[in-house]
């Protein structure tokens, strides 16, 4: 019986790592483009996307796949902006209703802080403080804000900043309330991200607050990358979508922390 896919131009090791190349270069990768352009069939597509999947490097959705993010590897700030908007919306509007009259305010760097900031914006006085450029940017807009941008070395992929001058000037501060994202949260790893210099200001900025809030899209949970910079206990609040199931949120809830699902 002959076959009615196409011969192999590559081995499945060799197509499986072009694939998850190829997600991490555009962000998401289609089953009815990689077939023809790999040479195989789209059944065969589909396994490979269930293996790479399997292995936790990319999501399967709806005709292909997104890559997720590790130890090595992070998506742009950009890609992550036009992920779980719906999502990160409720996520923003909630963690701004445990503001409790915080004035001096931490924002940290990535997408979710972005979000934050749309709904921060208006809703002053306060003192911002972030190494976040975008954040920074938008809420200078604000007459009722003052913005604090910390100085370091600006990392292209978040537009954040980093080093030794951010844990400097963030050592001599005293912050009422930290708004803190992550890479990754699980029960066993505590928060986590990427780079090691990210983790550093991270970890400053927790010191340095009075009150710590976790905020991201369920998508983080049950994740680690490769800098622990936290524990799950350092935070008062942990603010998710109501994507993340009930159960999951209570396993964390249990380590201290009440969990809102938005």
């Amino acid at each position: 019986m002959t076959s009615t896919e196409p011969p192999l131009a590559q081995s499945t090791e060799t197509r499986q790592e072009e694939i998850l190349a190829r997600a991490r270069t555009t962000g998401r990768v289609s089953v009815t483009d990689l077939a023809p352009d790999l040479g195989v069939s789209v059944e065969t597509i589909r396994r490979d996307l269930k293996v790479l999947a399997d292995r936790g490097v990319v999501e399967r959705v709806y005709g292909g796949a997104v890559a997720l993010e590790s130890g090595s590897f992070e998506t742009s700030l950009e890609f992550r902006a036009g992920r779980d908007v719906d999502e990160k919306h409720r996520i923003a509007r909630a963690a701004l209703q445990h503001r409790q009259g915080a004035e001096t305010i931490y924002i940290d760097e990535g997408t979710m802080p972005q979000f934050l900031a749309e709904e921060l914006f208006g809703h002053g006085p306060a003192t911002i403080i972030t190494p976040s450029l975008p954040v920074a940017t938008r809420l200078s807009a604000d007459p009722e804000l003052t913005v604090i941008i910390l100085g370091g070395r600006v990392r292209t992929i978040t537009r954040g900043v980093v080093d030794q001058w951010a844990t400097r000037m963030l050592a001599d501060l005293v912050i009422d309330l930290a708004y803190i994202g992550a890479n990754g949260i699980s029960r066993e790893q505590g928060l986590t991200t990427q780079d090691p210099s990210v983790a550093a200001v991270k970890r400053t900025a927790i010191e340095r607050s009075r009150r710590r809030i976790f905020f991201g899209a369920h998508t983080k949970f049950g994740a680690s990358s490769l800098c622990r910079f936290a524990g799950v206990r350092d935070f008062e609040l942990l603010i998710t979508g109501t994507e993340l199931p009930a159960s999951e949120a209570r396993r964390f809830s249990a380590l201290g922390p009440r969990v809102i699902r938005a």
